[in-house]
């Protein structure tokens, strides 16, 4: 008998999950439509404190960007797949080419009261040598971007309550 090859190249995903007091169609929104709103951009972000402000297009092949105080738009991703309001999955490359991209999928389901969020990151292998620095770096980043959501989230209650509503 014969035992099946594992690929030891192939880095395990990042899953990340946290519970909002949202339902899921107002999760999803957060998360998209309201993405500069929560996401902490300045320390995740490619300008740091020159960076203004990030923006999720919605739709596949909507980019996720920010935007520098000169003007500049600097791409992190590509929405892959857009499935409101359950699904959104994102290529990932922040500061960096294309080809490079990891894929993070983040779904949204319902929890008894609550919204059940789970982030999946992959592809670390696209990054080659970095790979498992990279990962290590977003396995504390994640907690960080996600609670930042998370705080806006249940400090909301609804989609329609957030400031600037």
């Amino acid at each position: 008998m014969t035992t099946p090859q594992v690929d030891r190249d192939v880095i395990p995903p990042l899953v990340k999950s946290v519970l909002v007091s949202l339902s899921v169609e107002d999760a999803f929104r957060l998360f998209t439509e309201g993405y500069a709103r929560w996401w902490p951009l300045l320390s995740h972000s490619v300008g740091e404190e020159h960076a203004q402000t990030c923006v999720l297009e919605a739709g596949i092949g909507g980019r996720i960007y920010e935007i520098i105080d000169d003007g500049r738009q600097v791409e992190w991703g590509r929405v892959l797949a857009w499935e409101p309001p359950r699904r959104l999955v994102f290529s990932w490359y922040p500061g960096r080419q294309p080809d490079t991209a990891q894929q993070v999928e983040v779904t949204f389901r319902v929890q008894g009261e609550r919204t059940l969020v789970q982030l999946t990151h992959t592809g670390w292998e696209n990054l080659g040598a970095l790979a498992q620095a990279h990962r290590l770096n977003y396995d504390s980043g994640w907690d960080t971007v996600l609670g930042k959501y998370t705080g806006v989230a249940n400090a909301a209650g609804s989609f329609s309550s957030l400031p600037g509503d």
